[in-house]
Formats: structure tokens, sequence, C-alpha cells
């Protein structure tokens, strides 16, 4: 299926202003299933209900409210969140550029693609300066009611946009608890490095499926079928003992692949 833009902006940097479509770059693919009546297998609607009396709530009589203490709310309008929203607008403004790195991929939260939309000489002249710099670009834009940060960059000749996420979501590795256990010994830091070179390779996307969701699929067609196929656990086997027995068995493991190779 071909890919549909999702939006359309005018990216602006300095006094230059690109139309721009906006693609996303990954796609949900999860399986999802439909409530339905055992009796009837006809699906069921959800309904909002008050938890003491179990009677169903109108949507004329349902709030919206922020817990600011145990049972106390600060109640919000349709209104009042509606002044609250950022003013709409069509521009992704960049503010400056950055070196390549600086922004740690933590931050990173959804990716777009962005393609030209008509001035496709200033497009890919500039997604080509991009490229040469090899830096990343900080950008603001409102999308749907919502403000976003994004890290813009080249991907592929074409400018890729990713949305940042904010400073408050953000978990510092100085927050983490520090590590309780002696520190590693030099025969097992030597091993891992062993370890990690003979691991050495190249990533190939193609070799990183969603083995759940293809044999929840497969069973589901099997089904569909009318047939009863059986579907047998998967079980991973869980590695006990110490780091240096760890490493040494994976070492002389791999040692036999590549003999064997």
């Amino acid at each position: 299926m071909a890919a549909r833009a999702i939006w359309k902006g005018i990216l602006k940097i300095g006094s230059s202003r690109i139309p721009v479509k906006l693609y996303s770059a990954v796609q949900d693919r999860t399986v999802r299933f439909h409530v339905l009546d055992d009796r009837h297998l006809m699906r069921i609607k959800q309904h909002m209900v008050d938890r003491d009396t179990g009677a169903e709530v109108s949507n004329e009589e349902i709030q919206k409210g922020y817990e600011v203490e145990p049972g106390r709310f600060v109640i919000l309008t349709e209104e009042e969140l509606e002044t609250i929203k950022p003013e709409a607008s069509r521009d992704i403004e960049i503010t400056e550029f950055v070196p390549p790195g600086q922004i740690s991929q933590q931050w990173f939260e959804r990716p777009y693609y962005l393609v030209p939309d008509g001035d496709q000489k200033n497009y890919f002249a500039l997604a080509q300066a991009l490229e040469n710099r090899g830096v990343e670009g900080v950008a603001h834009w409102v999308m749907r009611n919502k403000s976003y940060v994004g890290s813009l960059r080249a991907e592929d000749g074409y400018l890729f946009l990713v949305t940042l996420r904010s400073a408050g979501e953000v978990i510092s590795a100085s927050e983490l608890p520090k590590p309780a256990g002696p520190a590693p010994n030099a025969k097992e830091l030597t091993m891992a490095k062993m370890l990690v070179s003979m691991l050495a390779g190249e990533f190939k996307a193609e070799d990183y499926k969603d083995e759940y969701r293809e044999r929840v699929m497969e069973f589901i067609e099997h089904k569909a079928k009318g047939k009863a196929p059986r579907l047998r656990a998967v079980k991973t086997k869980r590695k006990t003992g110490s780091l240096d027995a760890i490493l040494a068995k994976s070492l002389e493991s791999l040692k036999k692949g590549k003999r064997a190779a």
C-alpha cells in the first residue's frame, strides 16, 4: 500500500520557506481484537457508568477533572481547554542546528518523513546540505492542536523529522540505582571484549520480524479456514551462573559455529 501524507506544512529556515508533506515513517502492526457478545458474537459497546451505582452516565453529564490531591479535582470545561490550545499554524520552524549525536536517542518519540510539496529544488538542496554538514535541526511546530519539538536530519536523500519528548519525560542515568555488586574483574572484561568482537556484524532490518504477530496471524488464518491448528508455546531458556561462565560458554559456542561454517 502506497504511503499517504497525513499533514502539510511550511518548513521555515530563516527567510526560506519550503512547502512539505508529512508522512509517517512507521506503521503500527499490532494485532487488535474486537470485544464480542459471547452468545451472539456481535460487537459490544463500552459505556461510562457511575462506579458506585452502576448507572450509565451520558456524555452531557461527563466533566473533565484533574486530581490535585486524593479526592480533590480541578474541573476544566471544554471552553477553557479550547482557550489553552496552541495557536494553529502550518509552520515548521528550525531555530538552530546542533552537532550530530548531541540529541540522545532516548529523546526520540515518533519518526516522520518530510517530502517536497512543490519546491523540489530548494528541498533537495537543504537535504544535501544537512547530509554534508552532518548536523541536526531543532524544529518547533503545531499539529492538530498540539505543540511539538523535533529533530530534523537528512535520511537517504530526504528530510527526516523525529518528534522529541519533553524534558520532564526523559530520565537521566544518574537517577538509576548505583551498582551494588563487585565490579567486573580483568578476566571478565577481556572475555566480554572478545564476545563483542566475535559478534561484530551489520544490522539487517529484514532479519528482525514480529514473530508473535506472525504466529497469531497464521493461527487465525488456519482457524478461519475451519482447521484446528495447534500452537506450541515458545520457551525461553534462562541463563544462570556467573558472568565468567556465561561468557566462556558463549565464546565456545561462537567458535564452534565459525569452525562449522
